[in-house]
């Protein structure tokens, strides 16, 4: 018999790589404030590590970076997260040997970096609540009385507090 331990579900995170991709991304983070990484596209950028995931196995981990400033258009990275994101992969196998001495891990995983793209999609539904048509349809005055019978007496609340019946 094989002593193999059942595959997880699809799409799930074991407390073992949640762990181990919040370890990273601290490091990471002081791997990045330590080291300066000459390329043209990431002089004077700070770059902000939101997130890592990893692989079950622990080998790879994508790095979801947002470059400060990347969502106001005046920045002066504004227009240039493509350049910053390829700058960093460029750069990995330099951030991964640097990594490797932060982190007391049996490997250092591959980093991969990417946008993250949440900020961008939280913008987007703010604004889409803030949206006049969308208000009407989910603002509830704070006069409407919400317990009273659509046959019986309709009840509102007086100047003065106090109930009346029209």
């Amino acid at each position: 018999m094989s002593s193999r331990k059942p595959s997880p579900k699809a799409g799930t995170v074991s407390q073992r790589q949640l762990r181990a991709s919040e370890l990273i991304r601290h490091a990471l983070v002081e791997v990045m404030r330590e080291n300066e990484i000459r390329d043209e596209a990431l002089t004077g950028v700070s770059v902000t590590v939101t997130e890592v995931r990893l692989s079950p196995d622990l080998k790879h981990a994508t790095c979801f970076v947002e470059p400060l400033g990347a969502g106001v258009e005046t920045a002066p990275v504004a227009g240039q997260i493509d350049a910053i994101v390829k700058a960093l992969n460029v750069h990995a196998k330099f951030l991964r040997g640097a990594l490797g001495r932060h982190i007391d891990m049996r490997f250092t995983p591959d980093l991969r970096f990417r946008h993250d793209e949440s900020f961008a999609a939280a913008e987007r539904l703010n604004r889409l609540l803030d949206d006049p048509r969308v208000r009407a349809d989910v603002y509830v005055s704070p006069f409407e009385d919400d317990d009273a019978d659509e046959d019986g007496p309709q009840v509102a609340q007086g100047a003065a507090g106090t109930r009346e019946e029209s």
